[in-house]
């Protein structure tokens, strides 16, 4: 594909196809693909609306998270049970997030953000059996329906906020399913990676109907991003939770050095 019809010059692509490269090895493994992908295209874009960096980066994204969601699907290690409920909510939250993304600024959501993850990743890192095993909080069938309505309600929570934000949503998902739920953290992102399917998407759907998605470049990172979804899942599923609970500590520290920096700097 010719890089002057994606708008950037060659090498900037390049660029930003490593870019959605490692994004989609990261987010399949332990969410935080956002992280790398979403500073690359701001940079990228420096002249673009935040609404546009924000729905190409979905168009990108999407791919490569479907792939991985059906790599974990294929190995087995996907409780769809828990899954499409919390994906169904997500989707909503998802949609009403991007609309209000129009209209609240960041801002209003670093501070939140930043207290959040110190909180998730210094319980992860204080509790080194934490996910390590599938240990479900609710068991039986009286409890069933409590374990859905708390997946449901994390998936609308969470959601919204990947719609009106984003960074971070991988790894809340993944703590949230871990702390929360009691899933390993293996098996949880393997969920996290159905639900993130359906915040993309209500997100995407979005930003497109407004005109926001550099389709063309979109799409060229999403099939970078593809490769990195795939090799990623496979890496986690080959692993184990062990791995994953290592990569998900390493994307909460530097999401937190990085909101740091941004609520510093105002």
């Amino acid at each position: 594909m010719d890089a002057t019809l994606l708008g950037v010059p060659p090498l900037v692509l390049l660029g930003l196809l490593a870019a959605a490269l490692l994004a989609g090895w990261v987010d399949a493994v332990s969410g935080g693909g956002g992280l790398v992908q979403l500073p690359a295209l701001l940079v990228a874009l420096p002249g673009a609306e935040p609404a546009t960096v924000l729905g190409t980066n979905k168009a990108s994204s999407i791919v490569g998270t479907s792939a991985a969601a059906l790599t974990y699907g294929r190995a087995a290690v996907t409780d769809l049970t828990t899954a499409v409920p919390m994906a169904s909510a997500a989707f909503a939250g998802s949609a009403l997030g991007a609309v209000l993304a129009t209209s609240v600024p960041a801002q209003v959501f670093r501070p939140a953000a930043f207290v959040l993850l110190l909180v998730v990743g210094a319980w992860t890192l204080l509790r080194p059996d934490l996910g390590t095993t599938q240990d479900l909080r609710w068991h039986g069938t009286e409890a069933h329906a409590r374990h859905g309505m708390a997946a449901v309600a994390l998936g609308l929570i969470i959601g919204a906020y990947d719609g009106v934000f984003g960074p971070g949503t991988g790894s809340f998902l993944v703590f949230a399913l871990v702390g929360l739920l009691g899933y390993s953290f293996l098996n949880a992102s393997a969920i996290a990676k159905v639900v993130n399917v359906a915040t993309n998407l209500a997100a995407l759907i979005v930003f497109g109907l407004g005109g926001h998605v550099l389709w063309a470049l979109g799409l060229a990172m999403g099939a970078a991003n593809l490769v990195g979804g795939i090799v990623g899942a496979r890496t986690a599923v080959r692993r184990g939770s062990g791995f994953v609970r290592v990569v998900f500590l390493v994307v909460v520290a530097v999401l937190l050095v990085r909101l740091g920096y941004d609520v510093l700097r105002g």
